[in-house]
């Protein structure tokens, strides 16, 4: 790990440390459980063979996905989550990378089918 790597990352806001659950416990496990379920019903719209019930799921899951997202924010407002800055060059390779496998597409540069 390069020491010089930036961490991304809001001031912690304190907990206690006790051996029962705190809140950022609980937030954690709820955070954990909305990314399971949405894996879930991503496999669920997947196997949906009935139009109205794939529209059902989907809505769930797009709600459930929002949920998500925002067990994330609040995780990382609160200082309870960081990232690593990624290095300028890194990206510009990964971009580099996959923007070659647009020739690959069956339907030309990203296209879609309309």
């Amino acid at each position: 790990m390069n020491q010089n790597q930036q961490k991304v990352q809001n001031p912690e806001t304190p907990i206690q440390k006790t051996p029962q659950m705190n809140d950022r416990d609980f937030i954690n496990d709820i955070l954990q459980t909305e990314k399971y379920f949405t894996d879930a019903y991503s496999v669920a719209m997947n196997e949906a063979s009935h139009d109205g019930l794939y529209q059902d799921i989907l809505a769930i899951c797009t709600e459930t996905q929002n949920m998500q997202r925002d067990l994330y924010n609040m995780m990382f407002k609160k200082g309870w989550y960081k990232l690593e800055a990624a290095e300028q060059q890194k990206l510009q390779q990964s971009y580099q990378q996959f923007q070659g496998y647009t020739n690959q597409f069956p339907y030309g540069n990203g296209q879609s089918l309309q």
